[in-house]
């Protein structure tokens, strides 16, 4: 497993802005597509293109177009949502799946209670968006799910992560060709499952309404 945390400036204005609890829904979730984006520029260095040959204007020459199958992204039901839009203005012709992905706040462990994603990945490039990443337990779950429909390629963006969660995950998925990117690793996780200092319910600062 490979982990990219960004570093530049204008990633962590927006995360400082994002965590403040005074920031309201709408500048929250604007930021977050902002954020994404951002972050989406790191998680796509690597898809896959092909050569192609054009004519400009002027003349002809040679580029890339990507290749197929087309990458498919995969927000994590519902927070993930909110990350969507930073994404497919990247990847406008990626393919768009849905897992809806519980924790259990008694246990923190995950359940999953939606699964719109085709049967067979096989060959195809997976993006997994998820705000947050806690204590690992629902991005493995997304992982193993995409791994056992054929998937061999899956890059995870989140804004911010945990060091338990993030060597969860990496205990977990081994050397699979698992990529992590994130805007931040922040301090830990406290006695409920939430990062800290973090920025709070995801969920909820993006929409306003409790689980």
């Amino acid at each position: 497993m490979r982990t990219h945390i960004a570093d530049h400036p204008l990633v962590t204005h927006k995360l400082t802005v994002l965590r403040d609890k005074s920031t309201p829904s709408p500048v929250f979730r604007a930021l977050v597509e902002e954020l994404v984006t951002l972050l989406a520029y790191e998680a796509t260095r690597e898809v896959r293109t092909e050569a192609v040959a054009i004519e400009t204007p002027v003349g002809p020459t040679n580029g890339l177009k990507l290749s197929r199958p087309r990458p498919i992204i995969i927000p994590i039901l519902r927070a993930g949502l909110g990350m969507l839009e930073g994404i497919v203005k990247l990847l406008p012709t990626a393919e768009v799946g849905f897992l809806g992905i519980k924790r259990d706040e008694e246990t923190l462990q995950p359940y999953t209670y939606a699964n719109r994603l085709p049967e067979d990945l096989t060959d195809r490039q997976v993006f997994i968006i998820d705000p947050m990443l806690a204590t690992g337990g629902t991005l493995m779950d997304s992982i193993d799910y995409v791994f056992d429909r054929g998937a061999t390629d899956v890059t995870c963006i989140c804004l911010i992560g945990s060091p338990e969660g993030l060597n969860a995950v990496e205990e977990h998925v081994g050397n699979k060709d698992v990529k992590i990117v994130l805007g931040a690793l922040d301090e830990k996780l406290n006695e409920k499952g939430y990062i800290v200092p973090g920025l709070g319910d995801a969920g909820d600062r993006l929409y306003g309404l409790a689980d």
